[in-house]
């Protein structure tokens, strides 16, 4: 059915005889080396040239660094608008960090260190820790889980990761605060406003 859509843009519904034609175009996007999976038998070969018409290949991240500035203001004014904030630039020194990075994750991983940015920037300057692009432990991994249902709900989720994995401490250079790259006093701010109880992360000493 689909290699008839594509090639003679026409199908039929099920039950009927009679062909029905559509004006239809296809794009498709993929990771994969499609040709290897050709070869290897583990993509159809009619399929790989219906569908390899106008081929264009789109470099990873890492490979047009040229291109973070325009994508990272692209980002901030689209995540500040969701949040409902006014983010006018980005501190000293973060799109340089951000072009010396790989980004393994390619452009995913941008989208959700901007936001995660966004979503803790407490004024009209854009911050970014270094921290953020260094982690090769999945233990913080709420920044790149579902959306939840609000900005708050998203907030809450990823200070409480920060929390867990600090066991409840706020400040020092293994606590929440420096976790997340914001100052102590605003994660408390954050941490009361959105009723979270530090304390159900600390962990208890044995007696």
């Amino acid at each position: 059915m689909t290699a008839r859509v594509i090639q003679e843009r026409e199908f039929e519904r099920v039950g009927s005889s009679h062909p029905i034609s559509v004006d239809a175009r296809i794009i498709a996007a993929t990771n994969r080396d499609l040709k290897a999976a050709v070869t290897t038998g583990t993509f159809r070969q009619d399929m790989f040239y219906r569908l390899n018409v106008f081929p264009i290949q789109m470099p990873s991240l890492r490979e047009r660094m040229d291109d973070i500035p325009l994508l990272v203001d692209y980002l901030i004014e689209r995540y500040a608008k969701k949040a409902g904030k006014k983010i006018s630039s980005t501190k000293e020194g973060t799109i340089a960090m951000l072009q010396g990075y790989e980004w393994p994750g390619n452009i995913r991983e941008l989208q959700n260190v901007i936001e995660r940015a966004v979503i803790l920037c407490a004024g009209e300057t854009l911050s970014v820790s270094d921290t953020w692009l260094k982690r090769t432990t999945p233990r913080l991994s709420g920044f790149t889980a579902p959306l939840v249902a609000t900005l708050a709900d998203r907030e809450r989720e990823v200070i409480e990761a920060a929390l867990a994995d600090s066991q409840g401490r706020i400040s020092g250079p293994s606590g929440a605060a420096a976790k997340l790259g914001i100052p102590r006093q605003t994660l408390d701010s954050k941490i009361a406003n959105l009723q979270i109880r530090k304390s159900r992360f600390k962990v208890q000493s044995a007696s």
